[in-house]
Protein backbone atom coordinates (compact mmCIF):
# COMPACT_ATOMS: atom_id res chain seq x y z
CA UNK A 1 0.00 0.00 0.00
CA UNK A 2 2.87 2.39 0.76
CA UNK A 3 4.39 1.83 -2.67
CA UNK A 4 1.07 2.49 -4.40
CA UNK A 5 0.50 5.60 -2.28
CA UNK A 6 3.94 6.97 -3.14
CA UNK A 7 3.33 6.43 -6.86
CA UNK A 8 -0.12 8.05 -6.75
CA UNK A 9 1.36 11.06 -4.94
CA UNK A 10 4.13 11.28 -7.53
CA UNK A 11 1.50 11.29 -10.31
CA UNK A 12 -1.12 13.60 -8.83
CA UNK A 13 0.56 15.53 -6.01
CA UNK A 14 0.64 15.01 -2.22
CA UNK A 15 -2.40 17.16 -1.44
CA UNK A 16 -4.46 15.34 -4.06
CA UNK A 17 -4.28 11.80 -2.68
CA UNK A 18 -6.12 10.48 0.37
CA UNK A 19 -6.35 6.99 1.81
CA UNK A 20 -9.35 5.35 3.48
CA UNK A 21 -11.50 8.32 2.51
CA UNK A 22 -15.19 8.20 3.67
CA UNK A 23 -17.37 8.50 0.58
CA UNK A 24 -20.54 9.75 2.28
CA UNK A 25 -19.50 13.42 2.04
CA UNK A 26 -18.65 12.98 -1.65
CA UNK A 27 -22.02 11.59 -2.81
CA UNK A 28 -25.44 13.24 -2.66
CA UNK A 29 -26.97 10.25 -0.84
CA UNK A 30 -24.64 11.14 2.08
CA UNK A 31 -24.04 7.45 2.79
CA UNK A 32 -21.43 4.81 2.03
CA UNK A 33 -18.11 3.36 3.07
CA UNK A 34 -14.48 4.29 2.49
CA UNK A 35 -12.35 4.27 -0.65
CA UNK A 36 -8.88 2.76 -0.30
CA UNK A 37 -7.54 5.68 -2.37
CA UNK A 38 -9.27 8.93 -3.33
CA UNK A 39 -7.45 11.05 -5.92
CA UNK A 40 -8.28 14.45 -7.40
CA UNK A 41 -5.86 15.03 -10.30
CA UNK A 42 -5.62 18.62 -11.48
CA UNK A 43 -4.64 18.12 -15.13
CA UNK A 44 -4.44 15.62 -17.97
CA UNK A 45 -0.86 14.54 -17.24
CA UNK A 46 -1.76 13.90 -13.60
CA UNK A 47 -4.79 11.88 -14.61
CA UNK A 48 -2.79 9.84 -17.11
CA UNK A 49 -0.18 9.19 -14.42
CA UNK A 50 -2.80 7.93 -11.96
CA UNK A 51 -4.21 5.61 -14.63
CA UNK A 52 -0.74 4.20 -15.24
CA UNK A 53 -0.31 3.45 -11.53
CA UNK A 54 -3.67 1.64 -11.52
CA UNK A 55 -2.67 -0.38 -14.57
CA UNK A 56 0.76 -1.23 -13.15
CA UNK A 57 -0.70 -2.62 -9.93
CA UNK A 58 -3.93 -4.09 -11.34
CA UNK A 59 -5.98 -1.67 -9.25
CA UNK A 60 -9.62 -1.11 -10.11
CA UNK A 61 -10.59 2.55 -10.44
CA UNK A 62 -13.75 4.57 -10.83
CA UNK A 63 -14.24 8.09 -12.22
CA UNK A 64 -16.72 10.35 -10.45
CA UNK A 65 -17.85 13.96 -10.53
CA UNK A 66 -20.31 15.37 -8.00
CA UNK A 67 -21.45 11.93 -6.80
CA UNK A 68 -25.07 12.74 -7.63
CA UNK A 69 -25.78 9.35 -9.21
CA UNK A 70 -23.62 7.06 -7.09
CA UNK A 71 -24.03 4.75 -4.10
CA UNK A 72 -20.87 3.28 -2.52
CA UNK A 73 -21.29 0.16 -0.39
CA UNK A 74 -20.82 0.36 3.38
CA UNK A 75 -17.86 -2.03 3.18
CA UNK A 76 -16.09 0.42 0.90
CA UNK A 77 -14.37 0.41 -2.46
CA UNK A 78 -11.08 -1.48 -2.71
CA UNK A 79 -9.45 0.54 -5.43
CA UNK A 80 -8.91 4.12 -6.57
CA UNK A 81 -11.71 6.64 -6.89
CA UNK A 82 -10.72 9.49 -9.17
CA UNK A 83 -12.78 12.63 -8.78
CA UNK A 84 -12.92 15.15 -11.61
CA UNK A 85 -13.46 18.17 -9.41
CA UNK A 86 -12.86 21.92 -9.37
CA UNK A 87 -9.65 21.70 -11.39
CA UNK A 88 -11.79 20.52 -14.30
CA UNK A 89 -14.50 23.14 -13.77
CA UNK A 90 -13.60 25.81 -16.31
CA UNK A 91 -15.71 27.10 -19.19
CA UNK A 92 -15.38 29.66 -21.97
CA UNK A 93 -17.72 30.98 -24.61
CA UNK A 94 -17.16 32.00 -28.19
CA UNK A 95 -20.23 33.04 -30.12
CA UNK A 96 -22.90 30.38 -29.53
CA UNK A 97 -20.34 27.75 -28.53
CA UNK A 98 -19.37 26.78 -24.98
CA UNK A 99 -16.28 24.75 -24.16
CA UNK A 100 -16.35 23.36 -20.64
CA UNK A 101 -14.40 20.95 -18.45
CA UNK A 102 -15.80 17.68 -17.16
CA UNK A 103 -15.87 18.90 -13.56
CA UNK A 104 -18.10 21.95 -14.02
CA UNK A 105 -21.48 21.69 -12.30
CA UNK A 106 -24.39 21.85 -14.75
CA UNK A 107 -26.02 24.45 -12.51
CA UNK A 108 -23.02 26.75 -12.91
CA UNK A 109 -22.75 26.10 -16.65
CA UNK A 110 -26.44 26.97 -17.11
CA UNK A 111 -26.02 30.22 -15.17
CA UNK A 112 -22.93 31.16 -17.22
CA UNK A 113 -24.85 30.49 -20.44
CA UNK A 114 -27.67 32.71 -19.19
CA UNK A 115 -25.19 35.52 -18.50
CA UNK A 116 -23.98 35.15 -22.09
CA UNK A 117 -27.57 35.39 -23.36
CA UNK A 118 -27.49 31.80 -24.65
CA UNK A 119 -30.44 29.43 -24.44
CA UNK A 120 -30.50 25.64 -24.41
CA UNK A 121 -29.35 24.75 -20.88
CA UNK A 122 -32.26 26.07 -18.82
CA UNK A 123 -33.49 22.59 -17.85
CA UNK A 124 -29.95 21.43 -17.08
CA UNK A 125 -29.64 24.04 -14.34
CA UNK A 126 -31.40 21.83 -11.81
CA UNK A 127 -29.50 18.62 -12.56
CA UNK A 128 -27.12 18.21 -9.59
CA UNK A 129 -24.23 16.64 -11.48
CA UNK A 130 -21.17 17.65 -13.45
CA UNK A 131 -20.84 17.93 -17.21
CA UNK A 132 -18.72 14.76 -17.33
CA UNK A 133 -21.23 12.63 -15.46
CA UNK A 134 -24.12 14.12 -17.42
CA UNK A 135 -22.44 13.21 -20.68
CA UNK A 136 -21.71 9.62 -19.61
CA UNK A 137 -25.43 8.96 -19.00
CA UNK A 138 -26.92 11.57 -21.35
CA UNK A 139 -28.64 13.18 -18.37
CA UNK A 140 -31.86 15.06 -18.89
CA UNK A 141 -34.91 16.69 -17.34
CA UNK A 142 -38.16 18.30 -18.47
CA UNK A 143 -37.78 17.11 -22.06
CA UNK A 144 -34.12 18.15 -22.28
CA UNK A 145 -31.19 15.76 -22.82
CA UNK A 146 -27.48 16.47 -23.12
CA UNK A 147 -27.54 15.20 -26.70
CA UNK A 148 -29.61 18.29 -27.59
CA UNK A 149 -26.60 20.58 -27.08
CA UNK A 150 -23.43 18.46 -27.15
CA UNK A 151 -21.46 18.65 -30.38
CA UNK A 152 -18.26 16.87 -29.37
CA UNK A 153 -16.32 15.64 -26.36
CA UNK A 154 -12.67 15.41 -25.41
CA UNK A 155 -11.91 12.05 -23.79
CA UNK A 156 -9.02 9.96 -22.48
CA UNK A 157 -8.52 6.23 -22.86
CA UNK A 158 -7.32 4.09 -19.96
CA UNK A 159 -3.85 4.15 -21.54
CA UNK A 160 -3.77 7.97 -21.50
CA UNK A 161 -4.53 8.58 -25.19
CA UNK A 162 -6.64 11.68 -25.98
CA UNK A 163 -9.64 11.33 -28.30
CA UNK A 164 -12.16 13.77 -29.76
CA UNK A 165 -15.56 12.22 -30.51
CA UNK A 166 -18.50 13.86 -32.25
CA UNK A 167 -22.00 13.76 -30.75
CA UNK A 168 -22.93 11.03 -33.22
CA UNK A 169 -19.91 8.93 -32.23
CA UNK A 170 -20.86 9.28 -28.54
CA UNK A 171 -24.07 7.30 -29.26
CA UNK A 172 -26.15 9.29 -26.81
CA UNK A 173 -29.43 7.53 -26.00
CA UNK A 174 -31.85 7.35 -23.07
CA UNK A 175 -29.52 7.50 -20.04
CA UNK A 176 -26.72 5.94 -22.02
CA UNK A 177 -23.68 6.60 -24.20
CA UNK A 178 -20.75 4.64 -25.59
CA UNK A 179 -18.42 6.13 -22.96
CA UNK A 180 -18.66 3.41 -20.26
CA UNK A 181 -18.57 0.53 -22.76
CA UNK A 182 -15.42 1.94 -24.36
CA UNK A 183 -13.87 2.67 -20.94
CA UNK A 184 -13.38 6.34 -21.78
CA UNK A 185 -12.95 9.28 -19.42
CA UNK A 186 -14.61 12.61 -20.16
CA UNK A 187 -12.22 15.56 -20.00
CA UNK A 188 -14.54 18.20 -21.43
CA UNK A 189 -17.10 18.94 -24.12
CA UNK A 190 -18.13 21.49 -26.73
CA UNK A 191 -21.76 22.60 -26.61
CA UNK A 192 -23.73 24.45 -29.26
CA UNK A 193 -26.31 26.84 -27.83
CA UNK A 194 -28.56 29.50 -29.37
CA UNK A 195 -28.93 33.26 -28.86
CA UNK A 196 -31.76 34.19 -26.49
CA UNK A 197 -33.13 36.89 -24.23
CA UNK A 198 -31.38 36.89 -20.83
CA UNK A 199 -34.51 37.78 -18.88
CA UNK A 200 -36.57 35.08 -20.60
CA UNK A 201 -33.82 32.52 -20.01
CA UNK A 202 -33.58 33.50 -16.33
CA UNK A 203 -37.37 33.38 -15.95
CA UNK A 204 -37.49 29.88 -17.45
CA UNK A 205 -34.77 28.69 -15.07
CA UNK A 206 -36.62 30.15 -12.10
CA UNK A 207 -39.85 28.50 -13.25
CA UNK A 208 -38.19 25.08 -13.48
CA UNK A 209 -36.53 25.57 -10.08
CA UNK A 210 -39.92 26.32 -8.54
CA UNK A 211 -41.41 23.20 -10.16
CA UNK A 212 -38.61 21.06 -8.77
CA UNK A 213 -39.04 22.43 -5.26
CA UNK A 214 -42.78 21.79 -5.43
CA UNK A 215 -42.61 18.23 -6.79
CA UNK A 216 -39.25 16.83 -5.65
CA UNK A 217 -37.90 16.10 -2.13
CA UNK A 218 -34.95 18.45 -2.47
CA UNK A 219 -34.78 18.92 1.31
CA UNK A 220 -33.37 15.38 1.75
CA UNK A 221 -30.19 13.72 0.45
CA UNK A 222 -30.91 11.57 -2.60
CA UNK A 223 -29.54 10.72 -6.03
CA UNK A 224 -32.49 12.17 -7.92
CA UNK A 225 -34.60 9.71 -9.89
CA UNK A 226 -33.55 6.33 -8.52
CA UNK A 227 -34.93 4.16 -11.32
CA UNK A 228 -34.95 4.49 -15.09
CA UNK A 229 -38.28 5.02 -16.82
CA UNK A 230 -39.54 1.62 -18.06
CA UNK A 231 -40.85 1.72 -21.62
CA UNK A 232 -44.53 2.60 -21.53
CA UNK A 233 -44.56 3.42 -17.81
CA UNK A 234 -43.39 5.93 -15.21
CA UNK A 235 -41.28 4.48 -12.39
CA UNK A 236 -42.76 6.78 -9.73
CA UNK A 237 -46.35 5.88 -10.70
CA UNK A 238 -45.59 2.14 -10.58
CA UNK A 239 -44.01 2.49 -7.14
CA UNK A 240 -46.94 4.53 -5.85
CA UNK A 241 -49.50 2.10 -7.30
CA UNK A 242 -47.62 -0.75 -5.62
CA UNK A 243 -48.44 0.88 -2.27
CA UNK A 244 -44.86 1.86 -1.50
CA UNK A 245 -45.22 5.60 -0.94
CA UNK A 246 -43.32 6.33 2.29
CA UNK A 247 -41.95 2.78 2.56
CA UNK A 248 -38.88 2.75 4.82
CA UNK A 249 -35.85 0.58 5.47
CA UNK A 250 -33.81 2.05 8.32
CA UNK A 251 -33.06 5.65 7.42
CA UNK A 252 -33.93 5.17 3.74
CA UNK A 253 -37.41 5.96 2.44
CA UNK A 254 -39.44 6.09 -0.76
CA UNK A 255 -40.26 9.79 -0.85
CA UNK A 256 -43.82 10.68 0.04
CA UNK A 257 -43.50 13.73 -2.19
CA UNK A 258 -42.30 11.88 -5.31
CA UNK A 259 -42.22 8.07 -5.33
CA UNK A 260 -39.51 8.01 -7.98
CA UNK A 261 -37.02 9.29 -5.38
CA UNK A 262 -35.37 7.22 -2.67
CA UNK A 263 -34.21 9.58 0.07
CA UNK A 264 -31.98 9.50 3.13
CA UNK A 265 -34.28 10.61 5.97
CA UNK A 266 -31.32 10.63 8.33
CA UNK A 267 -28.67 8.09 9.20
CA UNK A 268 -29.38 5.78 6.28
CA UNK A 269 -26.62 3.35 5.39
CA UNK A 270 -25.86 2.31 1.83
CA UNK A 271 -27.24 -1.08 2.86
CA UNK A 272 -30.56 0.51 3.90
CA UNK A 273 -30.82 2.26 0.54
CA UNK A 274 -29.90 -0.85 -1.41
CA UNK A 275 -32.34 -3.10 0.47
CA UNK A 276 -35.12 -0.58 -0.06
CA UNK A 277 -34.37 -0.49 -3.79
CA UNK A 278 -34.44 -4.29 -3.96
CA UNK A 279 -37.77 -4.38 -2.13
CA UNK A 280 -39.21 -1.82 -4.55
CA UNK A 281 -37.96 -3.77 -7.58
CA UNK A 282 -39.34 -7.04 -6.25
CA UNK A 283 -42.76 -5.61 -5.33
CA UNK A 284 -43.24 -3.81 -8.65
CA UNK A 285 -42.20 -6.95 -10.53
CA UNK A 286 -44.65 -9.09 -8.54
CA UNK A 287 -47.57 -6.69 -8.91
CA UNK A 288 -47.13 -5.42 -12.48
CA UNK A 289 -44.58 -7.69 -14.16
CA UNK A 290 -42.34 -4.69 -14.83
CA UNK A 291 -38.61 -4.77 -14.11
CA UNK A 292 -37.34 -1.48 -12.70
CA UNK A 293 -33.74 -0.82 -13.65
CA UNK A 294 -31.69 1.32 -11.31
CA UNK A 295 -30.50 4.65 -12.66
CA UNK A 296 -28.21 5.07 -9.67
CA UNK A 297 -24.83 3.36 -10.08
CA UNK A 298 -23.60 1.11 -7.26
CA UNK A 299 -19.94 0.70 -6.41
CA UNK A 300 -17.90 -1.26 -3.93
CA UNK A 301 -18.92 -3.88 -1.40
CA UNK A 302 -22.32 -4.10 0.26
CA UNK A 303 -23.05 -6.19 3.32
CA UNK A 304 -25.45 -8.36 1.36
CA UNK A 305 -24.58 -9.84 -2.06
CA UNK A 306 -26.15 -8.08 -5.03
CA UNK A 307 -26.70 -11.21 -7.15
CA UNK A 308 -30.23 -11.66 -8.37
CA UNK A 309 -31.22 -8.00 -8.23
CA UNK A 310 -33.21 -6.98 -11.32
CA UNK A 311 -31.09 -4.18 -12.80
Amino acid sequence: MEEILEQLILAAGKDRVKTMEPMGPHVTFRAGGKADYFVTPENESGLAGVLKVCSRHGLPFYLMGNGSNLLVGDLGYHGVIIQMGDAWGGCRFQGNTAEAGAGILLSRLAKEACRQGLTGLEAAGGIPGTLGGALVMNAGAYGFEMKDVVRSARLMTESGEILELSAEELQLGYRTSCIPARHLIVLGARLELAPGNREEIRARMEELTARRKEKQPLEYPSAGSTFKRPEGYFAGKLIEDAGLRGYRVGGAQVSEKHCGFVINRGGATAGDIMKLCRDVQRTVKEKFGVTLEMEVRTLGEFEEPEEGIPR
